[in-house]
């Protein structure tokens, strides 16, 4: 399948009900599939063409979705924008993966005219939502075009989204996904969220459409159901939203739901009753916070592991999978991301890419129609990425006797203290669990004696205070002193990228300043 196929299921088996609503107002599924194709016979008349590049650069906005299928339509590749992105990495994205079109929002006008200089590449500029100056409006762009499919060739191969990916340890790559990956991830979600017969799934997009939240959002597109677009983050908004429309999916970064849960009492203020999926992931979960999660919000809760190179799919842990006998799992599931997806091969190999028994550490290896072409423009970390077939993730974990796959930590991220491994996820899981801890990191700084030391940087709840000292007696006593923290800082956030996963990156530049190792 071509990737827009899935909007054209839903649009077939839902015609006149509603695909997208924001802010009370609703979209049609002929009203979207007649802008999309509207919007490919606009790109195809202006002499683009398949795998030819352009970018959305929008706040959380339907008509800037609706711009994404369209560059789909043509079997364009869509290069998303983070709207909370430094200027310079936009630039960056859109000069380095030549960007030709760029549809944009009004409030970004005056960052990207102050960019187009840089940018010669691109050769049309379009605002979505009105006029500006040096560019022509959504509007007028589409005006002469028909409503009618263009039926462009497609092949399961050619690439139709390149994400940026590695911006938290240099500048961003381009991951070439193709029909063939991303249908794949589809395939895996909607085998792991099933609905009855004739359901109409309604999908909370509360992250921007233009990064993950659109994406999550097709599964339920295809399905023929609604998806309910929240234009500012906002707890309160995404909360309302709940019992107004009767969302049964969403997904929300394990910081955030953190946030929820900071809420008094908050399952007796809010109806969850419609949901059905609340899938975390982007980054690791306390398993302390995920218990309480599935107390708040019910047996809802479902884990999702992948990265831009193998999308949003490798393994899943459905919400009855959070259950043994009726009763919430063990530690040891709840920490798992969940069994391998069907349609890939998981394997565990070492340095020498040899494949590791059962239960044995080292790194994540995954091979099938979901891995991603290769980086764009950049063959040699291609070839050093996917080896043989098998495309090494970079994180490090193992398969339990069960078949679940945990994740110990992200390779470059293990500290080496005194020639012993220290994997921070099993120092942070310990600290997550005290309950004055709202979040936290553990890295490696230099020390002297041991060649990196491992320490803990925490963020509080509110009106929370901590003993230091306390806490490393509790990470000694759960782990034993190699692995315990030898000290913690307190600050008011740590850093985060969009989606809210920390820049570790971030935080040991802090404190490697002037070291002579690479961080």
């Amino acid at each position: 399948m071509a990737i827009i196929d899935f909007f054209d299921r839903g649009w077939r088996l839902n015609p006149h009900g509603a695909a997208y609503i924001q802010d009370g107002q609703v979209t049609s599924f002929t009203e979207a599939g007649e802008m999309s194709c509207r919007i490919a016979n606009a790109l195809l008349a202006s002499g683009y063409s398949s795998g030819m590049k352009g970018a959305v650069w929008a706040a959380n906005d339907v008509t800037a979705w609706l711009c994404a299928l369209g560059l789909w339509r043509a079997n364009m590749c869509w290069i998303p924008v983070g709207a909370r992105n430094a200027p310079e990495e936009n630039r960056h994205v859109l000069d380095a993966f030549d960007c030709e079109v760029l549809f944009y929002q009004r409030e970004f006008a005056e960052t990207v005219a102050a960019l187009r200089p840089q940018l010669p590449k691109i050769r049309e500029w379009i605002c979505i939502d009105g006029e500006v100056e040096g560019a022509e409006s959504l509007e007028s762009f589409v005006a002469e075009q028909t409503a009618t499919d263009p039926r462009v060739a497609v092949d399961p191969d050619d690439v139709i989204w390149l994400g940026p990916t590695g911006g938290t340890t240099g500048l961003p790559k381009g991951v070439m996904n193709t029909h063939r990956s991303v249908q794949t991830s589809f395939a895996h979600f909607m085998i792991n969220t099933p609905y009855p017969a004739g359901a109409r799934p309604v999908n909370l997009a509360a992250a921007p459409m233009t990064h993950t939240a659109g994406m999550l959002s097709m599964p339920c597109t295809a399905r023929g159901g609604t998806v309910v677009v929240i234009t500012k983050p906002e707890p309160q908004l995404l909360l309302a939203a709940i019992p107004t429309y009767g969302v049964t999916e969403f997904f929300l970064p394990p910081t955030v739901i953190y946030r929820l849960l900071d809420i008094p009492d908050l399952n007796k203020k809010v109806d969850f009753s419609s949901l059905r999926y609340f899938l975390y992931g982007a980054a690791p979960m306390s398993v302390d916070k995920l218990r309480q999660a599935i107390e708040v919000f019910g047996p809802v809760m479902m884990e999702g592991y992948g990265q831009t190179e193998a999308p949003g799919a490798i393994a899943h842990l459905p919400p009855g999978e959070h259950f043994v006998d009726g009763e919430v799992a063990s530690d040891e599931r709840l920490s798992s991301v969940g069994r391998p997806n069907p349609l890939i091969r998981v394997e565990i190999m070492n340095d020498d890419n040899q494949i590791l028994a059962q239960g044995e550490t080292g790194e994540i290896c995954v091979r099938g129609d979901l891995i991603m072409k290769g980086y764009y423009k950049e063959p040699q970390k291609t070839a050093e990425t996917i080896i043989d077939g098998w495309l090494h993730t970079g994180d490090i974990g193992h398969l339990d006797a069960d078949g679940y796959l945990h994740i110990t930590d992200r390779k470059k991220d293990m500290i080496i203290s005194g020639g012993f491994n220290v994997y921070p996820s099993e120092v942070e899981q310990v600290l997550w669990g005290h309950p004055a801890v709202r979040d936290c990191a553990v890295i490696g700084v230099p020390d002297e004696k041991w060649g990196e030391a491992v320490k803990a940087v925490i963020e509080l709840n509110e009106g929370q205070s901590i003993d230091a000292e306390a806490l490393i007696a509790l990470c000694k006593d759960k782990l034993g002193s190699v692995k315990a923290p030898k000290s913690i800082d307190i600050v008011e956030s740590l850093p985060r990228s969009p989606v809210g996963k920390v820049l570790k990156k971030d935080l040991r530049a802090r404190y490697w300043q002037g070291a002579s190792r690479q961080i």
